[in-house]
């Protein structure tokens, strides 16, 4: 099966395309449209972007392949997490401590952000805060209280320690030893979110073309952007489609790799038992390096994610082995029905930090190096992009618009290619992740 047919068929039981409507839909792009800058991806990233820049009166038009919020923008956790998806040791070691804390301070940002953008565009996305990081036994406890106690030290990042005589107060679950509480980061519906972004975008102005997917970059000045019936030409532009973009930008497709993620949503629990299992309603996830993550939702279920594929092969019996692990998180679920099974592709970088730049620096032929240079690029979110990718949007429309300090920030940030080439990379990514997985149960 392809990866795109693969994730047709994760998509189609969503639990957010099932029970959110859409009540706005964008023609495709036909014939040729021009303007500032072009944005490939209708994800939070792009459309972040794109509301920047309109706001700064740029004329902004985007191309989304399939509808807005098709991707990992609409179909993720909905867990909107302070940080990156690798440590901030990695940060530091790049980078040094005084520029890993000015990151981890604009990923505080990304969250106040969502709350800024919430209350302005009057966006209704189910908005809950707090969130639980947990450890699954003592090792791991003493792991995540030292690390709380660096990042209160370091960072001046204050959560709320839970000790195991404590835990059953915030959640109801023999899996866990020990946990933090994060007060600031939370949970939201993910597509209901982008929507909304989308809507917001489109009345500043923004070219919205949904079905529209880019062919083929042309450089130059203007730069061309192909779709199969249009083009748009542009003095800027910004990649943001993540795998999406696999065979469309090969420069960028060696340093990411696509790795499918599933979630699962269960029967509506009611407000007594879901209060039971999590008494503060927060999002939560485990602190494994292959991880499971869960949440609440307004009409009380849960949803339940984790599981980790490195095919395009969606999992035999997927809805059946998600519940299995949901009820081994919580045994009091053990004959609770599954009624929507989903999943996606995410974008993964062989050190888990994101990976924002300009499409030149990574091209190896110099002269067309050169007619690239007004073309960034963002990925790598490494299945933490929910508040992130909507800053980082907004750090490129700072750079277009002539200051790139903040961006630069992050294009620092140092990647190398997964080892392997095309056919090679995952099973190197297998045996890496295996290694993991053995330590988080040691």
């Amino acid at each position: 099966m392809s990866f795109l047919s693969a994730d047709r068929e994760l998509a189609r039981d969503s639990y957010y395309a099932t029970t959110v409507q859409r009540t706005q839909a964008f023609a495709s792009l036909e014939g040729s449209v021009e303007c500032d800058v072009a944005i490939v991806g209708g994800g939070v990233s792009g459309l972040s972007a794109a509301i920047e820049l309109a706001e700064r009166g740029h004329r902004v038009a985007l191309l989304e392949a399939r509808q807005i919020g098709w991707g990992a923008s609409g179909r993720n956790g909905g867990q909107a997490i302070a940080g990156l998806a690798c440590d901030q040791v990695t940060i530091e070691k790049q980078l040094g401590l005084d520029e890993a804390r000015r990151i981890w301070a604009m990923t505080l940002e990304a969250i106040d952000l969502i709350e800024a953008r919430r209350r302005r565009f009057e966006i209704d996305c189910d908005w809950r805060s707090g969130f639980l990081l947990l450890a699954v036994n003592a090792r791991k406890g003493r792991e995540l209280r030292q690390w709380q106690a660096r990042m209160a030290r370091d960072y001046g990042h204050e959560t709320h320690p839970i000790e195991p005589s404590e835990l059953p107060a915030w959640i109801a679950s023999p899996r866990f030893h020990s946990g933090l509480h994060d007060p600031r980061s939370g949970h939201l519906n993910p597509l209901k979110y982008t929507l909304g972004l989308a809507r917001a975008a489109a009345r500043l102005g923004v070219h919205l073309f949904e079905h529209s997917a880019m062919t083929r970059l042309v450089p130059g000045s203007p730069l061309r952007l192909c779709t199969a019936a249009g083009e748009v030409r542009a003095a800027h532009a910004l990649l943001a489609g993540n795998v999406y973009l696999q065979d469309v930008v090969p420069a960028l497709a060696a340093r990411i790799m696509p790795v499918g993620t599933y979630i699962v949503a269960s029967e509506p629990l009611g407000p007594t038992l879901m209060r039971t299992l999590l008494p503060s309603l927060s999002a939560a996830c485990d602190s494994n390096f292959v991880l499971d993550y869960f949440r609440p939702t307004p009409d009380h279920r849960l949803l339940f994610g984790g599981r980790v594929s490195y095919s395009t092969a969606t999992p035999a019996n997927l809805a059946d082995a998600m519940q299995r692990r949901m009820a081994h998180t919580f045994p009091q679920l053990k004959d609770t029905e599954v009624e929507h099974a989903w999943g996606g592709f995410i974008d993964i970088s062989m050190n888990r930090a994101p990976d924002f730049g300009r499409l030149a620096d990574v091209t190896h032929d110099a002269h067309r190096a050169k007619q690239l240079s007004q073309v960034y690029y963002l990925q790598g979110f490494s299945g933490h992009g929910l508040a992130l990718s909507g800053l980082a949007g907004k750090l490129v429309a700072e750079a277009i618009d002539g200051n790139a300090s903040r961006f630069d920030t992050f294009a620092r940030i140092r990647h190398r290619p997964f080892p392997g080439g095309r056919l090679l990379r995952m099973p190197t990514l297998v045996a890496g992740m295996a290694y993991y997985r053995l330590k988080d149960i040691l």
